[in-house]
């Protein structure tokens, strides 16, 4: 896993991380299942210091109502997160949210499946955009924040598919005696080029 010290660092910076994830309206099955899921994942996002905040074009009334079929629907005893009402789509329309093929009962264009996570430097780390018949995948969510919080602070890239605790790789700024005094385990992947770039090292503690 990630190490509790960089969680600690993460925690401790002015603003916390945060994902913000927008919905296409209360009331429908995918997000739902979607609001659902984030719940039953609350304490891993909490284990990570990350806040979750979620939007979408209906009123708090609504919000109120569709929290109840959200439990249900979950087993849940609770939802422990916001939704922010924005029925003005002032907020979609300033973050760029807003899908134009789909639009509610009164041809008003409702907002994208749009996931957005945030850094405690204010910064936009990851930006995703679902369409609106694909829910996300909350997994890959804690995936990439346990790469942004390992990254961070420590001089390595994460490869594809990398989970948690496995290789990481050296940063191509990191050269020659730092590289293996900060990594004295890693190893060069020997390539066609004869470039060195493919250097591997374990995850870093």
């Amino acid at each position: 896993g990630i190490n509790a010290e960089y969680r600690k660092q993460w925690y401790q910076r002015r603003v916390r991380g945060g994902i913000f994830f927008t919905h296409p309206a209360d009331y429908t099955p995918v997000c739902t299942t979607e609001l659902s899921m984030v719940e039953k994942m609350a304490p891993e996002f909490a284990k990570r210091n990350v806040k979750l905040i979620a939007l979408s074009c209906n009123s708090v009334d609504d919000h109120k109502g569709w929290s109840a079929d959200i439990m249900a629907h979950g087993g849940l005893q609770g939802v422990s997160f916001p939704i922010i009402e924005d029925p003005s789509r002032e907020l979609a329309v300033k973050y760029g949210m807003l899908d134009p093929e789909e639009k509610d009962n009164k041809g008003l264009p409702l907002t994208a499946r749009a996931v957005f996570i945030v850094g405690p430097d204010k910064k936009l780390k990851l930006s995703i955009l679902y369409p609106a018949t694909t829910g996300r995948n909350f997994d890959e969510l804690i995936r990439v924040i346990d790469s942004l919080q390992l990254t961070a602070y420590k001089k390595v890239a994460t490869p594809a598919n990398w989970q948690a605790g496995g290789d990481c790789m050296v940063l191509p700024s990191v050269k020659g005696e730092e590289a293996t005094t900060l990594f004295p385990q890693m190893r060069i992947e020997q390539v066609p080029s004869g470039k060195e770039y493919m250097r591997f090292t374990p995850q870093p503690q």
